[in-house]
């Protein structure tokens, strides 16, 4: 039976929802990013270089920094409207991450990943994998003294892995520490990562065009044209969502390169902490036990490094091909428009918890020796509880999880067959007393008999 055809964008019909807000809002963050991105790109000089700093950040006038850290403290206090610019492409490169974070929660809950939009998934997560990459190449530009911490940890971990670390590590630093990483990390952050952004929302853009919308379950509620009424709240969302970005770079300081100082080979920031969004991988590389290394081949083999970035990358390639998994562990290769509520899949959606707990642990424990010392605990005390934390909460979330989605299946099952309890007692004809009972919502249809990862019926 061939698929049905998707109608013209000026016949379609919307739902707003308020989980369209995040796709809206990692929208804003791109535009930003990249308006804001060729703005800078024309005052910052990507080069590790020395030079004498003379402008007006009195402190560091006469110093000796390099090329990079010179330009982007002129940027920063001799560029008027420079700061903002700066700060706003910050928090833009900080809120896109969670943006899309939030998209794929939402996505992978309602079954949204299903055949046929099983390619929008994966351009969802490759829009993440590029925001981690663009944050990160852009995190080490300033060349302050933090960013020159960061990527000293970076170089750390390149060399602990075995054949291939001294040639990565060549191939991106060149010669010793810091060598030339800025001349590498800035065409990555500015040609590959923007290319990479256009192109993945160009492709998201076409699959949206193409493919059937997706419908709720239930009667739609506010639903209204595609254009223009939609396009014009979608619209008015994307301004108000640029403007609290510009307000937050206007009113809250971020990256102050002034205080920090330049970076230098000898020093580091005591206390430093990496960006939010990779803090998972600080954390997995905190958790490995001490020790851990064997030698195999006439090769040291450092499981410290080995291991972690092991357990991160299958957790990363899981989320990629989930929706691929789950097609093939529930044989279902029906065609999908309509999306589920998380209380009727859930197997899927203890998987969805414990993996929320699996990357939550992570990112937690890559602030432990923050924790120690603001908590006066012991750092080895706070490990081992999150070590034992990763391997038991992920199963008791899943247990949580699909016993809380049974249980609201059922009381759904309740409500469709017998209604809402009123309070109110009536008496019957014969005598007896019973509770009245509103009539059942239309929206609630009992549970399905198999509690599988997906559903097996073709949507409308």
């Amino acid at each position: 039976m061939p698929a049905e055809r998707p109608l013209p964008l000026r016949q379609r019909t919307f739902v707003p929802h308020w989980s369209n807000l995040f796709g809206i809002l990692a929208s804003a963050c791109i535009v930003v990013l990249l308006v804001t991105g060729v703005i800078l790109m024309i005052f910052y000089e990507p080069s590790g270089e020395s030079t004498v700093y003379h402008g007006s950040y009195g402190p560091l006038n006469g110093a000796e920094v390099s090329k990079a850290y010179a330009s982007t403290l002129r940027i920063s206090v001799d560029l008027p409207g420079g700061l903002l610019v700066r700060q706003a492409h910050h928090w833009a490169a900080l809120l896109l991450p969670a943006a899309i974070m939030l998209q794929l929660l939402v996505t992978f809950f309602t079954g949204a990943f299903r055949k046929p939009h099983r390619f929008r998934w994966l351009l969802l997560f490759g829009l993440f994998v590029t925001a981690l990459l663009g944050g990160w190449s852009g995190y080490a530009l300033p060349d302050d003294s933090l960013s020159g911490t960061g990527l000293r940890i970076f170089e750390g971990i390149l060399l602990g892995l075995p054949v291939i670390g001294t040639l990565a590590s060549g191939l991106i630093f060149g010669d010793a520490f810091p060598g030339r990483v800025l001349e590498f990390l800035f065409p990555v952050h500015v040609w590959v990562t923007g290319a990479l952004l256009v192109g993945l929302i160009a492709l998201w853009l076409r699959s949206a065009i193409k493919e059937r919308p997706l419908r709720r379950r239930g009667r739609p509620v506010g639903e209204v044209a595609l254009f223009p009424t939609a396009a014009v709240r979608a619209g008015g969302l994307f301004a108000l969502s640029v403007g609290v970005i510009m307000v937050m770079a206007g009113t809250m300081t971020i990256s102050p390169i002034w205080l920090y100082g330049p970076a230098s080979t000898g020093n580091a920031s005591a206390g430093s902490q990496p960006d939010w969004y990779t803090g998972f991988l600080d954390g997995a590389l905190r958790l490995v036990p001490p020790g851990w290394e064997i030698t195999w081949l006439g090769r040291t083999w450092t499981l410290a490094v080995i291991a972690p970035l092991a357990v991160i990358s299958t957790f990363m390639l899981i989320v990629a091909l989930y929706p691929f998994l789950e097609e093939r562990f529930t044989k279902d290769r029906l065609e999908h428009d309509l999306l589920d509520r998380p209380r009727d899949v859930p197997v899927r959606t203890g998987i969805g918890v414990a993996g929320m707990i699996f990357y939550g642990v992570l990112w937690a424990a890559a602030s432990a020796d923050i924790m120690a010392t603001e908590f006066g605990l012991g750092l080895n005390q706070i490990l081992t509880v999150f070590q034992v934390t990763l391997i038991t909460g992920p199963v008791l979330g899943f247990g949580v999880a699909w016993s809380l989605c049974r249980w609201l299946q059922r009381r759904d099952a309740e409500l469709a067959e017998h209604g809402r309890p009123t309070g109110v007692i009536v008496r019957l004809p014969s005598g007896g007393y019973v509770e009245d009972h509103f009539p059942p919502p239309p929206a609630i249809a009992p549970p399905r008999p198999k509690l599988a990862l997906g559903h097996h019926s073709k949507g409308a």
